[in-house]
């Protein structure tokens, strides 16, 4: 199989692409502090992701395999989930190589450097977080036999892109698409209109998501090791026949068994 891996050609950055990563991450880590989840944080100091320019993939995959195993590869783009899949069952993180244009520093629908390097591999250094991640690509191997693909990609979507977590100072960001976006790490935390909800596996695998606009629901675990218990645990087979039964639940919809953190007026979104 094709593992659609690039080199990264780090030579080839310009001074402006250099610069666009310097200003993304002074804004991004000026305001994380009392936001973002504490093993995030760690993450960004012990990988040194501060470093002037664009991190080298070589030199950050040799820091952060000696912590937990895992390596950063390159690679164009958007990859097939089988490769994807692949990837991470074998602590390989893909990224891409290209990084977003200066007048994008607010929004970019397709991952670029900055969201896929400084978003997600900071947490790739908690052992806890690294293995819930190889367990997320086995899962997924597994999910291609099951036809529930679109299953698993809300549980990716719900945890490891838009998450948060409960600490005792309160709510915590860890979901790559908020700490790499200013206005969702302050929407996400503090807006009134999202509703944010206690973390449960069938719950979010039956909640479809937003890709135009910030999210309508956050989901909020409460430890690292507990959403790896909640995915390493159950046979997802027969949960995916469960679901496959049930019908989705509507976006901003609260149930009455809900852990309701917060309930939003939902005035942020179109129609769910």
């Amino acid at each position: 199989m094709n593992d659609w891996t690039v080199p990264q050609r780090w030579d080839d950055y310009d001074p402006v692409e250099h610069a666009t990563w310097d200003r993304l991450f002074a804004r991004q880590s000026a305001m994380l502090p009392g936001r973002a989840a504490g093993e995030f944080l760690r993450g960004l100091d012990v990988l040194r992701l501060g470093s002037p320019g664009i991190p080298r993939f070589d030199a950050l995959s040799e820091r952060l395999s000696r912590l937990t195993g895992w390596t950063v590869v390159a690679v164009p783009g958007l990859v097939p989930e089988a490769v994807f899949f692949d990837h991470l069952a074998h602590r390989r993180f893909v990224a891409g190589r290209f990084i977003r244009k200066p007048e994008q520093s607010d929004y970019l629908r397709e991952p670029d450097v900055f969201h896929d390097v400084f978003g997600h591999v900071p947490l790739l250094a908690d052992p806890v977080f690294a293995d819930y991640m190889q367990a997320y690509g086995e899962g997924g191997l597994r999910a291609l036999a099951h036809d529930a693909l679109e299953r698993l990609a809300r549980l990716y979507w719900y945890t490891v892109e838009f998450g948060l977590i409960r600490t005792p100072g309160g709510l915590r960001l860890y979901g790559a698409g908020i700490v790499s976006s200013y206005g969702e790490s302050v929407f996400a935390l503090d807006d009134a209109s999202p509703h944010r909800l206690g973390f449960d596996l069938a719950r979010v695998m039956r909640t479809p998501y937003r890709i135009d606009d910030y999210q309508r629901n956050y989901f909020v675990i409460d430890s690292f090791a507990d959403l790896l218990r909640q995915t390493l645990e159950p046979d997802f087979a027969p949960l995916y026949a469960q679901l496959a039964r049930l019908p989705d639940i509507g976006i901003g919809t609260i149930l009455a068994d809900d852990r309701v953190y917060s309930r939003g007026t939902q005035a942020r979104g179109g129609a769910s």
